[in-house]
């Protein structure tokens, strides 16, 4: 299987072109192809065949051609090369399978010939779509850049005479291309005919002017003098070739993507490759430079300048340049760094050669040794990134990923790894995939025959131990580290220690001043400046975070000035305010709030309150666990309404779990009573209905707060609703009620009057059901509450089901699904898919059942709703059952026994008398 895009646009199956592909499909799959890899959305798909005036039928003739390469493609077995994604669709040839890609990685080699062979008459020659003549030229110039290279490669070899006809042919194809006409030149001038070089000149500087007004660049005006001069520089002369490489270590692993840009991006003058310290960034130049050594015929030069190395000064740039300089063979060096300098780029302006600078401090410590005009390349490895030097392309490097991480450990240590894979990703995720520790890690483990793979991973659990498991005698991890902390300047070092003792997975500028108690704009400049170093990673903008070995070594060398302290009072602040801004009734003055101790910037919208709680949400609960005993009441009080309504139940628990914890060891009750309240409350949502029972039942025996008693209460009603122990639901519903209207508390009112509903209808009573429901309705609304909306819509949904109204009840349903949806609470909008399968169930379409039904199953697994998913399973059967899928209907019928077991509930005898029947 082929594809061909340098030419025709054909897919050639058996050596045959497959016929009857339309042309506009051909201008799909073209366009695919091209861009492979990469998702291509539908508007980008249409701006692409038509541009910007595209007929109303766009879209559907997109869709008809994806549909129609797609039958082409799997009538040849290739079905999997054209993929739908979320996004749109991308075109997934393998390796070997597109021409295009074989020309750019032959070229990348140096199989410069080769890679014109794959050329076919005009790229796209047969596609008329908008975008093909921009994508044409594209093709066409990287084909005459390839024939550029190849025509230097001949001339460097000698070969001027055997490639005259060829370049001339070229120049008559391409007569205004400047860089073909001096290399014809040049040919002609070592073939002995100088005067048919300089008409050659003329005819291209007169055609120059003629078509364009221009006069030749600089390079090719000093051509024709040194020509006219017949200067001895035009000469092909030897050079001696020098490789000073270090050894190409035989058990590199990974690192393709890298190596592969490196490759790609090698016509460049300079690539900066930085990283944190153990990162594997000298193996990887070192590894990239015998990789390219063949295109860089006049030598590969290699030089440690010491930056980053313990107990050594940084070498100068005039001791580097005469490292160089002698490396090249010369003998006759300047004395000064400026003279070195000219030097240096005049000699790489004659050579193609290739030269990894280890080790750079910053750009200032390369700078004297960059060249000018050349087709040489410069590796430059560095722990910090060299921002300031112009034109250099920068490649940071990540740790490695998990299964390049495997194959390195592997390559070293052998079958012990094969026998225990668990324990080696153990290690792995124990070594941060950093490259130096999984190295030393494994020569450990490769030097005692006696230990396991499990062994060593006990060894690595230890965290107060774990860097000075990661060192040899020759290095360590934290020799490694020590060194660039060492280069950072006083208040980086603080800040770099500060991080190490904030227990969250990241942090952002505002939370990092809290912690070193200064303003934000110092904080960010820190951060930026550690992220210069690589003593940072950056996932995500304005986000910074330490790599797990980095945290260890921060936290080993920090202290807390009270740190953490202030960086808790800074997440209860911002809590307070992002939960005020979007459930405004939730937020109140209570006493004992703590002052902020660094100002708190204010939250502006819904959206960036939003935004702010999902970034910091795990951060919080992290500080709140580890950090503290103070304000964790007050963190809670202010999060409980965004962790229940955003359905972030599991860090509800984890949060009121702590604040019980610690209002029990500090003796208040009223905190306690609280977060006992709480979680009665949230163990309901998540289906464990015995401890909702329980900490209810202890929120009642010690709480006074109207709140709490109403909170509890609803607790219990909902346990024994689901039990269907409808009586005892609603004389506890009926208590909440009372507390609810004693308060004045609408919002929570409107909450038990929409499970009071529920329960009503339970017991047969669907007028009053209604009523209730009617009335929990109007309170939402008028509160603004859309979650209380949504979960009485929902209700309503039910009701009128039950009423044989499934019609209303699919709006009801589908009413809340969007409200749910647009709160981003997937738990309940599950709730809301159930509610609409068993609606359209009840209207005797099974097969749209299955459909929300199956959706609801998703979004109730990722939440961890319980009482959901076994609602899902429930009507998956049913479903099934109705379409005659006997083993399916079994299949989801048991799924939803295990789990209706699991909670308790009367379901459970209903589903294992369905399941006897089928």
């Amino acid at each position: 299987m082929r594809f061909t895009i340098l030419g025709p646009v054909q897919v050639i199956a058996d050596g045959d072109a497959v016929p009857g592909i339309a042309p506009r499909h051909r201008a799909v799959l073209a366009y695919l192809l091209l861009n492979a890899g990469r998702v291509i959305s539908m508007e980008k798909l249409i701006d692409a065949v038509w541009g910007y005036d595209p007929p109303g039928t766009a879209r559907s003739q997109i869709h008809a051609a994806i549909t129609a390469l797609r039958r082409t493609l799997r009538g040849v077995g290739a079905a999997h090369i054209l993929e739908t994604r979320p996004g749109g669709y991308v075109a997934l040839p393998e390796p070997g399978q597109l021409d295009a890609h074989d020309f750019a990685e032959l070229v990348a080699a140096g199989r410069f010939r080769d890679a014109l062979t794959l050329w076919n008459g005009d790229a796209l020659a047969d596609v008329h779509a908008g975008y093909a003549q921009g994508a044409r030229a594209l093709l066409e110039e990287r084909r005459l850049a390839a024939v550029e290279r190849l025509m230097e490669a001949e001339l460097d070899a000698g070969r001027h005479s055997q490639v005259l006809d060829e370049l001339a042919g070229h120049v008559a194809a391409q007569p205004l291309r400047e860089r073909l006409v001096g290399q014809l030149v040049l040919a002609l001038h070592r073939s002995g005919r100088q005067a048919d070089a300089l008409a050659a000149t003329r005819s291209y500087r007169t055609a120059l002017a003629e078509e364009q007004g221009l006069d030749p660049g600089h390079a090719f005006v000093e051509l024709e003098r040194a020509v006219l001069a017949d200067a001895p520089t035009l000469r092909p002369k030897g050079r001696i070739r020098s490789n000073f490489l270090p050894y190409d270590i035989p058990d590199f692993a990974g690192r393709i993507p890298e190596l592969d840009r490196l490759v790609a991006e090698h016509q460049n003058t300079i690539v900066t490759i930085d990283g944190m310290a153990g990162i594997g960034k000298t193996t990887l130049a070192v590894h990239a430079a015998h990789r390219l050594a063949d295109r860089f015929p006049d030598g590969q030069l290699f030089i440690d300048l010491r930056a980053h190395t313990g107990g050594q000064d940084p070498l100068p740039a005039t001791a580097a340049l005469e490292v160089l300089l002698r490396q090249l063979g010369l003998t006759d060096i300047p004395a000064t760094v400026t003279e070195r300098s000219a030097l240096w780029r005049a000699e790489l302006a004659q050579r193609r050669i290739i030269a990894v600078l280890d080790n750079a401090a910053d750009g200032e410590h390369v700078r004297p040794l960059l060249p000018g005009v050349s087709d040489s390349l410069l590796l430059i490895t560095s722990r910090r990134r060299l921002i300031g030097l112009d034109g250099a392309h920068a490649l940071s490097v990540e740790v490695l990923p998990a299964h390049d991480a495997v194959a390195l450990f592997e390559s070293i240590v052998g079958e012990r790894a094969a026998a225990e894979p668990e324990a080696v990703r153990e290690v792995l995720e124990l070594c941060g995939y950093l490259p130096l520790a999984i190295r030393i890690s494994a020569a450990r483990l490769q030097h005692r025959p006696r230990w396991t793979v499990s062994y060593l991973a006990g060894r690595l659990h230890d965290e107060r131990r774990r860097l000075a498991e990661l060192a040899t005698s020759e290095r360590s991890v934290a020799a490694a580290f020590t060194v660039s902390y060492e280069q950072l300047g006083t208040a980086e070092q603080r800040m770099f220690r500060l991080l190490g003792l904030a227990p969250g997975r990241d942090i952002e500028p505002h939370a990092a001043a809290a912690l070193a108690g200064g303003s934000v704009f110092e904080a960010e400049e820190l951060l930026e400046s550690l992220l210069d170093a690589h003593m940072l990673l950056q996932r995500e903008p304005g986000r910074y975070t330490l790599h797990d070995l980095l945290r260890e070594h921060a936290r080993s060398i920090a202290e807390d000035d009270g740190a953490l302290m202030r960086l808790l009072v800074h997440y209860l602040h911002r809590s307070r305010a992002a939960v005020h801004q979007l459930f405004p009734h939730s937020i109140e003055h209570r006493p004992g709030l703590p002052a902020p101790i660094t100002p708190v910037a204010p939250i502006n919208s819904t959206a960036e309150a939003i935004g702010w709680l999902d970034a910091e949400r795990t951060n919080i609960i992290a500080t709140v666990t580890h950090g503290p005993q103070v304000c964790v009441g007050h963190l809670a009080l202010a999060l409980r309404p965004y962790l229940d309504r955003r359905a972030h139940h599991d860090d509800a628990v984890t949060l009121h779990t702590v604040t019980l914890h610690r209002s029990r060891a500090l003796g208040d009750p009223a905190v306690e009573g609280r977060a006992l309240a709480d979680l009665a409350w949230t163990y309901w949502r998540l289906g464990d209905y015995e401890r909702s029972e329980t900490f209810a039942q202890q929120a009642l025996a010690i709480c006074e707060d109207t709140y709490e008693r109403s909170l509890a209460l609803n607790a219990l009603g909902n346990v024994a609703w689901r039990r269907r122990e409808s009586a005892k639901a609603e004389q506890y519903l009926k208590q909440a009620l009372d507390l609810t209207r004693i308060a004045g508390d609408w919002s929570r009112e409107g909450f038990v009057l929409g499970d009071l509903g529920m329960i009503l209808d339970q017991m047969g009573r669907p007028e009053e059901a209604r009523r209730h429901l009617d009335l929990a309705l109007a309170l939402h609304r008028k509160e603004g509450n859309p979650l209380g909306e949504a979960r009485v819509l929902n209700h309503l949904g039910s009701v009128l089901r039950h009423q044989g109204k499934a019609e209303e009840a699919m709006t009801r349903h589908r009413d809340a699904r969007e409200l749910y949806r647009a709160m981003g609470n997937s738990s309940d909008e599950a709730s809301a898919f159930n509610g609409l399968g068993e609606a359209a169930l009840s209207l005797g379409d099974p097969a749209r059942a299955i459909d929300e039904h199956a959706t609801a199953l998703a979004l109730a697994g990722t939440a961890h709703n319980r009482p959901e998913q076994a609602r899902a399973h429930d009507g998956l059967a049913r479903a099934h059952l109705r379409l005659g899928q006997d083993d399916r209907a079994r299949e989801h019928g048991r799924l939803a026994l295990r789990l209706y077991e699991e909670l308790g509930v009367p379901e459970t005898d209903e589903v294992r008398a369905f399941l006897k029947s089928t």
